[in-house]
């Protein structure tokens, strides 16, 4: 029997940066077994209509044979294409000359760059001396080859005036009027991100809301729509409902270069694990990923809401939380993080 469309996402060449806000969590760099994608389509291909395979499930194209690599992902996928969305590595841009024309060549007409300020912080966040200066280079290779820069600023108590300088940066290089010489737009968009994985440990320094410069409120994604946690607390003290993630007719696996199965929900800790598909029957895993019979979300639907809120919850806590889904999702991850 088959079953919906499959997105498997593999970390089979590992990623440069430690980024403080990643959200999957950070795990040890390797390069998988030659064969491992092979063996993970064949895994899984039998039991779903389609499936899309990307071979890498942090930093994309971090390999030296990114073509070769771009044509077998497409190759080994079923009855679908991957897509390249609007991500690219930085890493390799600043790097190799080569790779902004496969970007390119591939139809990509917009690229995110992720800062948290200017040089100390940005570099400090992602892990690495240097990581700022490349996305610097990384953003004039793209504007010179006609791909928009997109700046995704992630805003936390620690870098808010750092952040009015970079949006000053980007003013001073004229990063929209560039963009839109050849028909693109430039994008500078603030958030707090989800509080899960990396970015979960970063809860104590999470900004209040009130504590957000006036001047950034207006590249801030829907501020209008955030809340407080003291705002959320109340308006979730009382809700009697279950807070789980669930599929619909499109999953999307994550792999760990150990050949560990996650959902692609949250970060990927032990109770959130599926199974191992080295170890695992195939026809158990993937009952147990159409059942979505894991730790995690069998933990989940046994508790309210509301009872999360009363054990988890901060009423007096003004950190920001740009949707109740966030909220929700970082209660659940406490549950968990606390049932371990």
């Amino acid at each position: 029997m088959q079953h919906q469309n499959l997105h498997i996402l593999v970390d089979m060449y590992g990623c440069p940066n430690r980024c403080k806000h990643c959200w999957i969590g950070h795990m040890q760099n390797k390069k998988m077994p030659d064969n491992s994608d092979e063996i993970i389509v064949d895994y899984f291909k039998p039991y779903f209509n389609s499936l899309t395979f990307y071979s890498w499930l942090r930093e994309p194209d971090f390999c030296n044979d990114y073509e070769q690599r771009w044509i077998k992902d497409n190759q080994l996928s079923i009855n679908a294409n991957p897509q390249r969305f609007e991500l690219a590595s930085f890493w390799r841009l600043a790097r190799d000359k080569n790779y902004v024309h496969f970007l390119k060549n591939v139809g990509v007409k917009k690229v995110q760059l992720t800062f948290f300020g200017m040089e100390e912080i940005t570099d400090w966040y992602i892990g690495r001396k240097g990581a700022f200066n490349e996305l610097l280079l990384a953003t004039e290779i793209l504007l010179n080859n006609e791909i928009a820069p997109r700046w995704q600023v992630f805003i936390n108590a620690n870098n808010s005036s750092d952040i009015i300088n970079l949006l000053a940066l980007s003013k001073k290089l004229k990063l929209s009027e560039r963009c839109k010489a050849f028909g693109q737009d430039f994008n500078f968009f603030i958030h707090s991100g989800s509080c899960d994985g990396e970015n979960k440990k970063l809860y104590t320094i999470r900004i209040n809301k009130e504590d957000i410069p006036p001047e950034l409120i207006p590249y801030y994604n829907n501020f209008s729509e955030t809340k407080t946690e003291s705002q959320l607390c109340e308006l979730l003290i009382n809700d009697e409902s279950i807070f789980y993630y669930h599929n619909e007719d499109e999953i999307t696996l994550n792999v760990s270069n150990n050949f560990d199965v996650y959902f692609n929900f949250t970060h990927m800790h032990p109770r959130w694990k599926i199974g191992n598909i080295l170890t695992d029957d195939s026809k158990t895993i993937v009952q147990k990923i159409i059942d979505e019979d894991i730790p995690a979300l069998n933990l989940a639907k046994k508790n309210r809401v509301k009872d999360l809120v009363k054990q988890f919850g901060n009423p007096k806590s003004h950190k920001i939380f740009d949707c109740i889904d966030d909220y929700k999702a970082y209660l659940l991850n406490e549950l968990i993080d606390y049932e371990n």
